[in-house]
């Protein structure tokens, strides 16, 4: 463990932060690959988290937020600086009306099934995206043909550059398709819906037919990010990749999924380089034989990031 480090880990742990050194990244995402982190931090509140990201400035170590890793992808050689991960003081959910306010780790799931069984209504479509809150919002994730957009009201928003926090509305936000005007210099720390009256066996019958769905469509038996690409206009990712003759196409120890060739799934024995090789060769397959390039949705960490 570097001078570094240690001068790190002896400032910022403590009872709200629990740090730990040498972790390999593969357990915390879901593609379950990826080298160590110098340090992973998980942090049970505000005052913990901005301790945390002013000393990775301090000591200069680059700082990476994982939420529930689902769309991740970080190399074989790991994270040379601090990975951030927020805890269990950063879940729960509050609702007054048809308000919403969730804690950034609180996973989508949950919030899709406690608001449907509170009689609310348009959030369902959460229940297919098995990432957390803050996730969510940083790329505005969606599914069925709703997304974060619909019903986002604010993201309550850390900078890491001044550790102050502010509430961003969507203007500022700028959710687009499976993108925000969030970047790497920014941890969400809790988020506000405003979602509509509803009959909640109707909305939890919907969940329902979309975990079923889920279920039929995907491979959820193996590891995988989700969706790999975003969908051109007016196609699917997955259909592009289909013609291109990719399903089922291996690199390594990752493989297209032969159910879904928008998945991507991964043996016990994948290395993160098989996953962004066939991720590559894919772009490239599908860009010769369609004319489309497909752009990923999947976040390959780049410590070079000047923000970081």
């Amino acid at each position: 463990m570097g001078s570094g480090v240690e001068a790190f880990r002896a400032e910022v742990a403590g009872a709200s932060a629990h740090v730990t050194v040498g972790t390999p990244l593969a357990r915390l995402t879901t593609l379950r690959v990826g080298g160590p982190a110098a340090a992973v931090v998980t942090v049970d509140d505000e005052a913990a988290l901005q301790r945390t990201v002013v000393a990775a400035h301090t000591h200069g170590l680059p700082l990476l937020v994982v939420g529930r890793g689902s769309n991740l992808l970080v190399g074989d050689d790991g994270w040379p600086g601090v990975v951030l991960r927020l805890g269990e003081g950063f879940r729960g959910l509050r609702l007054d009306g048809t308000t919403v306010r969730a804690g950034a780790a609180e996973p989508m799931p949950s919030v899709a099934v406690t608001t449907a069984r509170a009689g609310l209504g348009g959030f369902a479509w959460g229940a297919a995206v098995p990432g957390s809150m803050g996730g969510g919002v940083r790329m505005n994730a969606g599914a069925h043909g709703a997304d974060m957009a619909d019903t986002l009201v604010t993201a309550t928003v850390l900078d890491v550059r001044t550790g102050e926090l502010t509430d961003w509305g969507p203007d500022r936000l700028a959710l687009g398709y499976r993108t925000s005007a969030l970047d790497a210099a920014h941890v969400v720390t809790a988020v506000t819906l405003t979602l509509t009256p509803a009959d909640a066996g109707e909305v939890l019958a919907e969940i329902d037919r979309i975990r079923t769905w889920r279920r039929t469509h995907q491979p959820l038996e193996r590891p995988s990010c989700g969706s790999v690409f975003t969908n051109p206009p007016g196609t699917s990712a997955g259909a592009l990749i289909e013609e291109a003759g990719l399903k089922g196409q291996r690199i390594g120890g990752a493989e297209v999924s032969t159910r879904h060739a928008n998945f991507i799934v991964t043996d016990t024995d994948a290395r993160a380089a098989d996953v962004a090789a066939l991720i590559d060769h894919v772009v490239r397959t599908v860009a010769e034989r369609t004319g489309t390039v497909l752009r990923p949705e999947v976040v390959r960490p780049d410590v070079a990031d000047p923000t970081r």
